[in-house]
């Protein structure tokens, strides 16, 4: 049985297998352009979205003979004449998620500026998520990196009901929706933002979330690395605590839940805001065992001198840092993901989320 990485960077999108313990690169596609997301489906389908600024947004899948296609990308309806004071475009400007669905054929995508996508034909056809796009707090969303459009960053799909929906926004919280889609509240509560005013520093709606990840096994288990610190969630994201023992530091951009232990996950820590670098120029991966009440610095096999690009800020600066998307699969199922640095990737370790049906336990991977 083989194990596969697909890691989607700023140059193109990489195949790696294992063998003998050794990993290795197997095959390169859409060498030099940008890859914003990467989904490894069932049966050898893999989905990959390009990130082509001037010439846009594009979409490919390949089949399960190895061959590629080019699909269409989810569209926004043209912007009504009534809906002059919506401040963000009705336009796509890049893919930021792909995730499975729970149901055969469907896929997830999430976008700039903040638009939800579902496709039941395995990327054929898209429609957007009208309830969410018309939620009348969306025209509250505000932009990432610096002037850019609100983005959906995480879509969250429970494995035990896929119409249990949870998505994080930068920057507009956590919305949650148990129909499939059809209605939407927002659900975060115990967040706060440092860098909002006082008296809205708590406000659900304008909570920064970098990125959520939840326990397969047990998916009422959130963690969320947020832009002011690192919180975890025991039910679906409703209400969170702050983990304060995490170190080096609390920012990050990164986070991965074990599938099978809901005391477990990982998080890259970096220096933020204006620097966005790791802490002393080393590249570490702090983990928790214990639910975030402690955390272990993992450094082997990371760069540990005079490292700038930080292994988690990828796709936030602007202009686009170099952008790694890890998706791991094992006897041909998808399995894992994590989004990283180029720095991070070619410095001989990349950062993934293990399957349920995955031996090992450890994120770090030599290559």
């Amino acid at each position: 049985m083989t194990e596969r990485l697909h890691i989607g960077t700023h140059k193109g999108l990489f195949e790696l297998a294992r063998h003998n313990g050794v990993w290795d690169i197997v095959d390169v596609q859409f060498l030099g352009d940008p890859v914003s997301a990467v989904l490894p489906d069932t049966d050898g389908i893999v989905y990959a979205a390009l990130d082509l600024g001037h010439f846009g947004a594009k979409l490919w899948r390949r089949d399960p003979t190895g061959n590629w296609r080019e699909l269409p990308v989810p569209a926004f309806p043209p912007k009504p004449e009534d809906a002059g004071d919506d401040p963000h475009p009705w336009s796509l400007g890049k893919i930021w998620a792909l995730e499975p669905g729970g149901v055969p054929g469907r896929v997830w995508a999430g976008t700039m500026p903040g638009g939800l996508f579902r496709t039941d034909d395995s990327g054929e056809s898209w429609s957007l998520n009208v309830a969410l796009w018309h939620m009348p707090e969306r025209r509250q969303w505000f932009g990432v990196a610096g002037g850019e459009q609100p983005g959906i960053n995480s879509v969250l799909i429970d494995p035990r009901n896929p119409s249990d929906i949870r998505v994080g926004v930068s920057c507009a919280g956590l919305w949650a929706s148990t129909d499939a889609g059809a209605s939407w509240q927002i659900i975060n509560h115990g967040m706060y933002n440092e860098y909002m005013p006082p008296e809205r520093r708590e406000d659900p709606i304008v909570q920064d979330i970098h990125l959520l990840s939840h326990c397969a096994a047990r998916p009422e288990i959130v963690w969320c690395q947020h832009h002011n610190g690192v919180f975890r969630s025991e039910n679906a994201g409703a209400d969170w605590y702050e983990l304060t023992a995490i170190r080096p530091s609390k920012f990050g951009f990164a986070v991965a839940a074990h599938p099978r232990d809901p005391d477990t996950a990982w998080f890259v820590p970096a220096i933020k805001d204006e620097r966005r670098v790791p802490v002393d120029g080393k590249v570490v991966v702090s983990r928790t065992r214990d639910g975030g009440r402690s955390f272990e610095v993992l450094r082997k096999g990371l760069p540990q001198r005079h490292t700038l690009l930080h292994g988690s800020a990828a796709g936030r600066s602007q202009p686009p840092a170099p952008t790694v998307h890890v998706r791991r699969t094992y006897s041909g199922r998808p399995s894992s993901s994590m989004r990283l640095s180029e720095a991070t990737a070619m410095a001989t370790s990349v950062v993934c989320r293990p399957s349920v049906r995955e031996r090992s336990a450890s994120p770090i991977t030599r290559l």
